[in-house]
């Protein structure tokens, strides 16, 4: 087996670079490889929007008009809760890479992928899979032709289920729960099992309406049911396509980028253990693709991407592979996280945007001087952010200085 021999060993350059090759950010790609692009490693939409200011940093020519095409009237970009219970892009063709793939195989690691359901479980005296059945079998008619944003679908699903609880348990259900003001437990719980459901592939998310992604049925969207695929299959292909993404890495910071516990991460990678090479980073023992392992070298990168909070390049685990950690709590925030200024393949600083009638203000705080090509690459991307965003000028403003 792979992995039972000495180690690559590489630097943390040579890791960069292989990465940022990976996810399209030494050279955008053709306006016809979008699909491509944002098939790699799937494309978070959380905040609404940086979907499309991720696509950019990738590809050529990207416009809302075109994503928007792609997701209504083609349907090749489907949109739908995926890893870490967010909601990800991505082509329908990989349909089930991104649901099936991300659903681990036991009852436990469900409950650990979309934790916090526990409690409202316990007053129940419900189990996960048994009241996951349960809301698939009454969301079915609720949203047969309908598009309902999630606190609606939510509400009407846990009316049609309370009717089948006990008297007590619907008595639980009905009372208000500790998840939101007012909001009774049963609808809690409700959309709790939709992220899963969203994973057996029976829900995606349709174009925003009204300032909200309304939920619609998988099949009546896509007009042909998703062809089922093993689900050992559709986990190993995830696990690929992470590690030509975030490779070399490791079995807890897959995990990590799943949403799972480490220990629920067995089954992926037990799917391609053969498939692996162990590498030596710095000291500390990863595994890449064995077929990767000669690609591994430095990038030369030239120019700067505005990258949008959540962007797949910044979801790798291994964050001081790329931010010097005294400058991570700038890039990761847990509420209201920046963009991140990529120049010359380095992450150089924090951005924030400001709308402000028909004007775009950027403004951007940087971990050391920036040249002054670079300044005026930026203040180019930055153009083009405005454009994205519906205005028509773009301000940069570097630290407190106007520019």
């Amino acid at each position: 087996m792979a992995g039972s021999g000495s180690a690559v060993t590489v630097s943390a350059d040579e890791v960069i670079g292989f990465r940022l090759r990976a996810h399209q950010l030494t050279t955008r790609c053709r306006a016809d490889d979008l699909l491509a692009a944002a098939g790699a490693c799937a494309v978070q939409n959380s905040p609404p929007g940086s979907a499309l200011l991720a696509l950019h940093a990738r590809v050529r020519d990207v416009t809302g008009a075109r994503v928007d095409r792609l997701v209504a009237d083609e349907k090749s970009l489907l949109q739908t809760w995926s890893l870490r219970g967010a909601p990800f892009f991505f082509p329908t063709a990989d349909a089930p890479v991104f649901t099936t793939g991300v659903l681990p195989p036991t009852e436990a690691g469900r409950l650990h992928l979309i934790g916090g359901v526990e409690q409202a479980l316990r007053t129940l005296d419900l189990g996960l899979d048994e009241i996951v059945d349960r809301t698939a079998e009454a969301t079915g008619p609720v949203l047969s032709g309908r598009a309902l944003a999630v606190t609606e679908l939510g509400a009407e699903v846990a009316a049609r289920l309370a009717g089948t609880l006990t008297r007590a348990r619907r008595a639980a259900w009905e009372a208000p729960g500790p998840y939101g003001a007012n909001q009774p437990l049963g609808e809690a719980v409700v959309h709790f099992c939709l992220r899963i459901l969203t994973l057996r592939g029976l829900l995606c998310l349709a174009p925003r309406s009204a300032n909200t992604a309304p939920f619609v049925l998988l099949d009546e969207w896509l007009g042909d049911p998703v062809p089922e695929t093993d689900p050992g299959e559709a986990r190993a292909a995830l696990l690929r396509r992470y590690l030509r993404c975030y490779g070399p890495s490791t079995r807890k910071d897959f995990a990590a980028w799943v949403g799972i516990g480490s220990r629920d991460a067995q089954p992926w990678w037990e799917a391609i253990a053969d498939e692996l090479t162990p590498v030596d980073v710095d000291g500390r023992r990863t595994w890449i693709l064995t077929e990767h392992a000669d690609d591994l070298r430095s990038a030369d990168v030239h120019g700067v991407r505005l990258l949008p909070p959540g962007d797949p390049y910044t979801q790798m685990r291994d964050r001081a592979t790329i931010v010097d950690p005294k400058h991570q709590r700038a890039v990761w925030k847990s509420v209201g996280a920046p963009g991140a200024v990529l120049a010359d393949g380095a992450i150089a600083g924090t951005w924030r945007p400001r709308k402000h009638g028909r004007t775009l203000t950027v403004t951007v705080t940087l971990f050391a001087p920036l040249r002054s090509a670079l300044r005026t690459r930026l203040r180019e991307e930055a153009r083009h952010v405005a454009q994205l965003r519906g205005a028509d000028q773009a301000h940069v403003e570097f630290d407190d200085e106007s520019d």
